[in-house]
């Protein structure tokens, strides 16, 4: 087993048990991509197993702080075992769900969501990608399925030095499928979809958004970023009068405009607009047209801390906008998904772009992921998504 051994004063960190150890952390040592380390503080005590990446900052992804701990084919059979049995205890309206989540989940960079009969994982680290095959050996045993589909597709697994992959890794079967959320029914494309092909971290804010909409009687709604329509299904559920979807990708409109008519719901409530989202928010204001209520649902604008000045700048111009065109007492769904950005400087955002439009609101709600998408006390990194509910004064 080949060993890395830190400076002095970088173990304190794993002694936390958080996971990863960045490349400054390192004195010596080193090992193939993905390959198994011991990992040592500088006067030679056991600190982790971890798995070791010579292209990516963070150097070494840790595995397991036991010492007596193999990591083979058993240990991940357990681990995706353990991340598979935590779901059960949680409340999840759904036949689609996720079923591990990366380093809460103790499997760092492997993500794993099921849709139905079909599971579809992305190994994003140098560890995972080194023992996919095992992994993927575990999940069928762990599930009892057959169908798993690889979308490491992302550019993240640059970073790992990986080339990006996608493809079935077992079995095959159709890659357009149907989940059902609550009462409604949302199609999707796990081949050519984002991520694994949709947001299932948005569930229970989809939830909301229907609630409010039945609460407040919404008549106009808009729904930025909309991709395959889930909060516009959701606001239409709610009862909202009209929803205007905005999204950039032809391919997302479509199927958003299926499942409106996957929902039964009538046609003439929607309106679908393939078009820049910031370009489209100045149009409204120029024009005076306003709505009830927003969802500011973007893509990630800062994949790390070192894009956080710029993403906090586009962040802020589309909430700016958008309270701009929001109704006094309407309310403001917005979101950011961008590790970078911490809840508190989300917060700071949207009170800048707040200041700048001559508006004030009410917070009723901060929101987060669904509770398959786990945080953890020691890796509060996973708090990637966060959410605001703002009420206009």
């Amino acid at each position: 087993m080949k060993t890395i051994r830190l400076r002095e004063g970088k173990e304190r960190s794993l002694h936390k048990r958080h996971p990863w150890i960045f490349e400054s952390a390192i004195a010596r040592g080193g090992a193939d991509s993905g390959e198994t380390v011991r990992v040592e503080s500088h006067t030679g005590q056991f600190l982790a197993w971890a798995a070791f990446s010579p292209s990516s900052k963070i150097r070494a992804r840790v595995w397991s702080f036991e010492e007596p701990e193999r990591i083979d084919p058993t240990f991940f059979a357990r681990r995706c075992a353990e991340a598979i049995q935590a779901r059960a205890r949680f409340d999840i309206a759904s036949d689609a769900l996720r079923l591990v989540h990366g380093e809460s989940d103790g499997l760092p960079g492997l993500v794993v969501d099921r849709y139905g009969d079909t599971l579809v994982a992305q190994f994003l680290s140098a560890g995972a990608h080194r023992w996919k095959e095992t992994i993927a050996d575990a999940l069928l045993g762990c599930t009892g399925l057959q169908k798993l589909f690889e979308r490491s597709d992302t550019s993240s697994r640059a970073l790992e030095g990986l080339p990006e992959q996608a493809g079935w890794l077992r079995s095959e079967g159709p890659t357009a499928l149907v989940l059902k959320e609550h009462a409604w029914q949302l199609g999707l494309n796990i081949a050519k979809g984002h991520k694994t092909g949709f947001y299932l971290d948005q569930r229970d804010s989809r939830q909301r958004f229907a609630a409010y909409a039945r609460r407040l009687g919404l008549q106009q709604v808009l729904n930025c970023y909309s991709y395959t329509g889930g909060f516009t299904v959701a606001a239409l559920a709610g009862g909202a009068g009209h929803v205007t979807s905005i999204d950039s990708s032809e391919g997302a409109i479509a199927l958003a405009r299926a499942n409106v008519a996957r929902n039964g719901f009538d046609p003439d409530r929607a309106t679908f607009l393939e078009a820049d989202v910031n370009a489209s928010l100045r149009q409204f204001h120029a024009s005076g047209q306003s709505f009830d209520a927003i969802v500011l649902d973007p893509p990630k604008f800062a994949p790390t801390v070192a894009h956080a000045e710029r993403a906090s700048r586009a962040y802020k111009d589309i909430n700016r906008l958008a309270l701009k065109i929001l109704r006094p007492g309407g309310v403001l769904f917005t979101y950011s998904c961008s590790g970078g950005i911490s809840a508190d400087l989300f917060h700071k955002i949207v009170a800048g772009a707040g200041i700048d439009a001559g508006v004030d609101g009410f917070i009723h709600e901060r929101m987060g992921g669904a509770p398959d998408h786990p945080m953890t006390i020691q890796f509060p990194e996973g708090e990637y998504l966060k959410g605001l509910v703002v009420m206009r004064k």
